[in-house]
């Protein structure tokens, strides 16, 4: 959309625009809007239909919609709130419409005889039919017709109401309304900006379904040109990165055969390979960016095993980085049974660790001695310091922000980076998100790894699996009883994990061991209550979903999920892959709250069907959208403007396709492209 001529005003600040002063701008910066162009590129999510008014014998309660009416009564009512009453009429019914908040000088403006127009939900009220607090306006004689143009409604933010975002909206569109546009290479799609122009303000010449026909078209061509964007802007990092160079790391003394003899088990076939692709990247000049997906319990850490030493054998280091401390920790422990041996040195890094503790271990990591720094987000901070970094091992990435994996990237001469995660990924999503790394796949778990079986539950049930699971845990196995909330909350019917814990030791029969593990608990007493469990001195652990990853029981072979339907189908695979990972069958409970909704019952059953993880991973996709897969709300992720991965999946083959051919045939048009939707995003070149 931008390049030469008008590209300054897309350019320009929102403080450009009449009666927005440096209040207003740090209002909208919440909304990421800081110059004329993002203004324009912040499309609605919605609109309300003001085409008609609604003759107020037609409303229906629930309903948005404009009515017309003349006031013939106003008075302050008193009850258990104050409230500005006034009634309408249109001569065909009449409504109420009702002000909590009001002025002197609205109370004195509802004159009868007036004309109202208003605008809101239509609830029913002690009296028939009202709206309480519409948009309203009065006029002294009836109004005209409504304009034939659908209303849109945009995101706002605290201070700042759809209607004003609106007019900057527009005032940034009548800035820019020569600003140059990039043109597709096929004729018969619309003009960027005749599209946006549309969004913003939809005409109904004819039906609304013709409307909606249109504004679904303009979406589309907005949609299809955002993600041709970002894959652009990938594969624009990838480029950048393969023209940069770090440090080789060929095949060296084979110390990754010694681990192969060492392990007391054979790889799997994908492990192998994905191995193999790994140790060649490594061996390359050209700093790797590799993501490596694998299911529950695939095997990731030794692949990320493999490539530590071949960084060790040369005398370079690697930091593992993990979201939490208990992840961490597990890694710590794995890589260090199979490293130590090799003699190559381990290292643990947390924010918890003693003053002492942390001094000792930052010595050993700038002078060299830990090889292998494992490490939660301390591993960022500008105390630590490196000897000679040359690989960076980041799991469950979308866990940390792009700025955190950039400072990770700057103790080391450009290392090469291997991205690990254990949410599988539909191919729809890796092809539009990570277009900018090579990919990875561990397809096959362990031999002898047997499926969880997951049973339904209706919470009328809750007696029989509260036994199943006490006899279970009598024959010397663990469990799990997993919570979504750690305590009471009297508006929710949802099930608590304090007061599970209490109720569970009341009446599981024996003499069973409990423990409580929360997120609010110290992390002290979180990792000691952890290590009790997988010491198999806890039989039953109460948790709420903070045991979604790091935790490794092979002994804890059942696990009830409380109020299942109340999560997505990702977290629900997440947690389930927390049993099941020895060679005993393991069984999972999702315990419901009847009755279900329809999607919550594909849910469920869903989860009852299959443990494939991508088939999971597509559903949710389907079900619920990209950002509960992929956790990219709460991260650094660049998040979409209009494209939605769930609804527009279909037209991410069509993007890449167009990508790849304007990279082959019109750079210029790329480049238009890139600055329009990559902002800064673009600047993240090898991160």
């Amino acid at each position: 959309m931008s390049s030469a001529g008008d590209e300054g005003h897309l350019n320009r600040p929102v403080t450009d625009l009449p009666g927005v002063g440096p209040g207003t701008a740090e209002k909208l910066g919440r909304l990421g809007l800081e110059t004329l162009g993002d203004l324009i590129l912040h499309l609605p999510y919605r609109y309300q239909d003001r085409t008609r008014s609604v003759p107020l014998d037609e409303l229906e309660p629930g309903k948005e919609c404009l009515v017309t009416g003349q006031v013939t009564a106003s008075n302050v009512a008193y009850g258990r709130r104050r409230s500005l009453i006034t009634r309408v009429s249109d001569g065909r019914g009449s409504l109420t419409v009702r002000l909590f908040h009001f002025s002197r000088n609205q109370q004195q403006s509802m004159r009868q005889s007036l004309w109202m127009r208003c605008f809101g939900e239509v609830r029913r009220g002690p009296n028939g039919l009202e709206m309480v607090h519409p948009e309203y306006r009065l006029h002294q004689d009836e109004p005209p017709p409504p304009k034939a143009e659908l209303t849109p409604v945009y995101r706002a933010t605290q201070g700042l109401t759809t209607t004003r975002i609106g007019q900057w909206v527009s005032a940034a569109v009548a800035r820019c309304e020569a600003a140059p546009v990039s043109r597709l290479p096929d004729a018969e799609v619309p003009d960027l900006m005749d599209a946006i122009r549309w969004l913003h303000g939809p005409g109904v010449d004819g039906t609304r379904a013709e409307a909606e026909v249109r504004i679904a078209a303009a979406r589309q061509r907005v949609v299809i040109d955002e993600l041709t964007g970002h894959y652009l802007v990938m594969k624009r990092r990838q480029a950048l990165l393969k023209k940069q160079s770090t440090v080789a790391l060929p095949s060296g003394p084979q110390l990754g055969r010694q681990l192969l003899e060492n392990l007391g088990f054979r790889l799997t076939r994908a492990q192998a390979r994905v191995t193999a692709e790994v140790l060649e990247d490594l061996s390359d000049e050209r700093p790797m960016m590799r993501l490596l997906q694998g299911d529950v319990g695939a095997g990731k850490t030794v692949v990320a095993a493999f490539a530590a030493i071949r960084a060790a054998e040369h005398g370079y280091q690697t930091a593992l980085m993990a979201p939490t401390e208990i992840l961490a920790e597990q890694h710590f422990e794995t890589l260090s049974g199979w490293l130590s041996p090799l003699g190559i040195g381990v290292g643990l890094l947390t924010g918890r660790q003693s003053a002492a503790e942390r001094r000792t271990r930052l010595e050993a990591i700038a002078q060299g001695r830990d090889l292998v720094a494992v490490g939660t987000h301390a591993l960022f901070q500008a105390s630590v310091e490196f000897h000679d970094l040359a690989l960076a091992i980041i799991d469950e990435q979308h866990r940390f922000g792009v700025h955190q994996r950039m400072q990770l990237r700057d103790k080391g001469r450009l290392p090469h980076q291997l991205i690990m995660t254990a949410t599988p990924i539909p191919r729809t999503l890796t092809m539009a998100l990570y277009a900018d790394m090579d990919v990875s796949t561990i397809d096959e778990l362990p031999p002898g790894r047997l499926a969880v079986r997951t049973h339904g539950a209706a919470m009328s049930r809750r007696a029989e699996v509260v036994d199943r699971v006490a006899r279970w845990c009598a024959a010397g196995r663990q469990a799990y009883w997993v919570c979504t909330l750690i305590e009471e909350d009297p508006e929710s019917r949802q099930n608590a994990a304090e007061t599970i814990y209490a109720e569970l030791q009341a009446e599981a029969p024996g003499a069973l061991r409990f423990g409580l593990v929360h997120g609010r608990l110290p992390q002290a007493e979180k990792n000691a209550v952890m290590a009790a469990f997988k010491a198999a001195e806890i039989d039953i652990l109460v948790a709420t979903t903070v045991i979604e990853v790091g935790v490794d029981v092979p002994n804890a072979t059942m696990m009830v999920i409380d109020n299942a339907e109340r999560l997505g189908l990702a977290q629900l695979h997440q947690l389930r892959g927390r049993v099941g990972r020895g060679d005993a069958q393991a069984t999972c409970f999702l315990l419901y709250e009847a009755p279900l909704s329809a999607v919550a019952r594909e849910r469920l059953s869903i989860m009852r069907d299959t443990n494939d993880g991508f088939k999971i991973a597509e559903k949710d996709l389907e079900l619920r959208g990209p950002g509960d897969i992929l956790g990219t709300r709460q991260t650094g992720e660049q998040t979409f403007k209009l494209a939605d991965l769930g609804a527009d999946r279909h037209l991410v083959p069509q993007a890449v396709a167009l990508g790849n051919r304007l990279l082959a045939e019109d750079e210029a048009t790329a480049r238009a492209i890139i600055e329009t939707w990559g902002g800064r995003e673009a600047e993240y070149a090898g991160v």
